[in-house]
């Protein structure tokens, strides 16, 4: 199955959890920051990159430069080890993760979650690839992607056991807009795809391609 098929799976499978008051407050939320064009206006492909020096899921700090160093880079960033559509789509990753590598490219995911959180979502999926805490989304508004959760979204995690402040560590109740990235060792970004619903992602080949038109080489 590609992933996006993986995806329509799970978003047709019943969920118990998902009281039918819920169903209108999660479709207006979507609804909501699609209509708000905020998409639109993250980075995209031709922009340079904001740096950034991140825990990962160890408590090891790792820097977009350091990163570049040793090739291009592949970024996820995701909502949380609390989605499930995120833990299909980074399963989907590792799974391409052999592929990426033997393009002389790594890959790394991002999310506001704390590393414990991190490492959770690491060990449930099988990962091999590094986990970073953007604490209070900074990196995601970095790139255009940090969003506020509306009140009414809010007592919707909170009651399915997902709270934000708890799996962040912070109150800021915001998240980033699923997106995926390719950077270049100059720090251009060669491709870009947001979406806001966090349904719908690209699939791990995708990137593939772009990775065989990078050739990495070791920065000055």
């Amino acid at each position: 199955m590609t992933l996006q098929e993986q995806l329509d799976a799970c978003k047709a499978t019943p969920k118990p959890q998902i009281l039918p008051e819920f169903g209108p407050i999660i479709k207006k939320t979507l609804m909501d920051l699609i209509a708000s064009g905020q998409a639109q206006h993250a980075l995209k492909a031709g922009d340079r990159a904001p740096d950034f020096n991140l825990s990962d899921q160890d408590g090891t700090m790792i820097s977009l430069s350091e990163l570049l160093a040793k090739g291009p880079l592949v970024v996820s960033f995701y909502r949380g080890v609390w989605c499930p559509f995120c833990n299909i789509e980074l399963r989907a990753l590792e799974k391409a993760l052999a592929d990426i590598r033997a393009r002389g490219a790594s890959l790394v995911a991002i999310s506001q979650q704390t590393p414990p959180n991190s490492r959770k979502a690491q060990r449930e999926n099988n990962l091999s690839f590094p986990i970073l805490s953007d604490r209070g989304g900074e990196v995601g508004a970095a790139f255009g992607l940090r969003w506020v959760v509306p009140e009414g979204m809010r007592e919707v995690h909170t009651r399915l056991g997902s709270p934000l402040p708890s799996f962040n560590g912070d109150d800021s109740w915001t998240l980033p807009m699923p997106a995926r990235y390719v950077i270049g060792q100059d720090r251009n970004i060669v491709y870009g795809e947001v979406n806001p619903d966090y349904t719908q992602r690209p699939e791990p080949g995708d990137v593939l391609a772009i990775l065989d038109r990078l050739k990495p080489k070791t920065l000055a």
